[in-house]
């Protein structure tokens, strides 16, 4: 980033490179929808190339472009509470997205049918939760769980204390547990 802050254009691309997939996927785990992924990530970037010359390293780069993409997510939500967007479900983002679940679900018969079935069934049982979960406690949760930040991390990320984001992650993984604990019980039998 202190080569692109210099001007120089390759390092910029190689820092497009690095991050396009990562952030792409952050905000796919978080919109549900690729296409708007895409285009937040590529905000993401915008913002960062408008801010390159004032750019100072006073924190991990990581932590600098998660909260720069914690700003354009932030804003996208307040965007569509403006327009009060119908119809959409109010925590689309984790309503299509699979989060990981590929890593619970693989086994050595995961192809057949049943398993598939299963498979998809519990990816919906887990998306469903997901949705259940407020902005922020998603946000945190993506961010330590994708993008394997720590609480601090998260917390300069998002604008707040360390305490609120082990708050925050300690009432998602609550409200998951929760909300999943039926279906575990199902399974285990």
């Amino acid at each position: 980033m202190l080569r692109v802050r210099d001007g120089d254009a390759v390092a910029f691309e190689e820092l497009v490179a690095l991050w396009q997939d990562r952030l792409v996927t952050l905000f796919r785990h978080h919109t549900g929808d690729h296409a708007i992924a895409e285009d937040l990530a590529q905000e993401v970037f915008l913002r960062v190339y408008r801010a390159r010359a004032t750019y100072q390293p006073t924190a991990k780069f990581t932590t600098w472009i998660h909260t720069i993409a914690n700003h354009v997510s932030s804003d996208l939500r307040q965007r569509a509470y403006r327009r009060r967007e119908r119809g959409v479900p109010q925590n689309v983002s984790a309503s299509t997205s699979a989060l990981g679940l590929e890593h619970l679900a693989v086994a050595a018969s995961g192809l057949r049918p049943a398993r598939i079935a299963d498979r998809d069934e519990l990816r919906a049982v887990v998306q469903e939760a997901i949705a259940g979960l407020s902005d922020n406690q998603r946000m945190a949760v993506l961010l330590a769980k994708f993008e394997h930040c720590s609480y601090e991390e998260i917390a300069k990320a998002m604008g707040l204390t360390v305490p609120a984001v082990k708050s925050l992650l300690f009432r998602a993984r609550d409200q998951l547990r929760e909300r999943l604990e039926p279906y575990e019980r199902e399974g285990s039998r």
